[in-house]
């Protein structure tokens, strides 16, 4: 894949996923601005991708809010005259069930994940409309988004509201030749320590200990890598005509995610009654239900 010439700001790039991401980019031939929060994390993967030959320069900032949003297109218009690729990565988790969680934890994640797609994206948008040369919108969702997960109610609502937004703005900016994308990224990083059940695989990881097939194929779970390729077609050429999608990536299995739908209905003259939808539940409507939650970490 060719990038040559293409400017791309990636959030929250300065470790983990975001990093690959970033890397990924410039390997192909991306001038990148690299963001976080920790300035040291940013210029150390700055100096990285520079040592490499990309060009990459940092902005450190915590996204959310607009002024943060138009800082970064800012930066990518000052160092490299212009932004074609925006990848929304940044965020935070805070989890805890529903009766234990706080406004701060809602808030704080909320703000990162949502509020910081919403802004960043809609900067970048303004400036690729204004170019006039169309652009690459890429969102990241999470598996928690699209099924649910335990612990999760702020990350999963952010993710499942980025998504619902990936094919809005895939509505809106056709015009612009502007695509909009969201990945599901399936990858082991410091972040998802947390997580019940997946300390002990992080720190494997960390050891440089190769994951077994079960997790790389039937999990879909890989290292950061595994999923930045996707970013890169994303943004290519052979990508041009794929918007409002949520495609997944991890280990060794690539994924289309269906978007949410109606997969059974009944109907009654006259309109219904709550007996009357009782009566036909079991065997219409309700005879096959959904499941919820991520597989591979107690979902049903």
């Amino acid at each position: 894949m060719d990038l040559n010439g293409k400017v791309a700001v990636v959030t929250g790039s300065g470790r983990g996923i975001g990093r690959a991401y970033a890397r990924a980019l410039a390997e192909a031939g991306c001038s990148v601005v690299i963001n976080d929060v920790d300035g040291e994390v940013a210029e150390q993967t700055v100096k990285e991708l520079t040592d490499g030959g990309a060009k990459a320069v940092a902005e450190v900032v915590a996204v959310g809010s607009t002024d943060a949003a138009e800082r970064l297109v800012q930066r990518a218009v000052d160092s490299f005259d212009g932004i074609d690729i925006m990848c929304t990565n940044a965020g935070i988790l805070r989890d805890r069930v529903l009766w234990k969680m706080t406004d701060e934890d809602f808030d704080a994640v909320i703000e990162t994940h949502m509020r910081g797609t919403f802004t960043c994206a809609r900067a970048a948008a303004v400036r690729m409309r204004e170019q006039g040369r169309g652009g690459r919108i890429v969102v990241v969702g999470s598996w928690a988004g699209q099924r649910g997960n335990f612990g999760q109610t702020n990350y999963a609502g952010a993710k499942a509201g980025i998504a619902a937004c990936a094919r809005t703005w895939a509505m809106e900016l056709a015009r612009a030749e502007i695509t909009v994308n969201a990945i599901v990224p399936n990858a082991i990083t410091r972040m998802i320590a947390s997580i019940p059940g997946m300390a002990e695989m992080v720190e494997s990881a960390e050891k440089g200990e190769p994951l077994p097939d079960l997790f790389r194929k039937q999990m879909g779970m890989g290292m950061p890598e595994d999923v930045a390729p996707l970013l890169v077609f994303l943004c290519s050429d052979a990508a041009k005509e794929v918007t409002g999608q949520c495609i997944g990536l991890g280990g060794d299995k690539l994924s289309l995610w269906s978007h949410p739908q109606e997969i059974s209905a009944a109907y009654r003259d006259g309109g219904w009654t709550a007996d009357a939808i009782a009566e036909v539940w079991p065997s219409s409507v309700g005879s096959r239900l959904e499941t919820y939650g991520i597989p591979f970490l107690g979902g049903q």
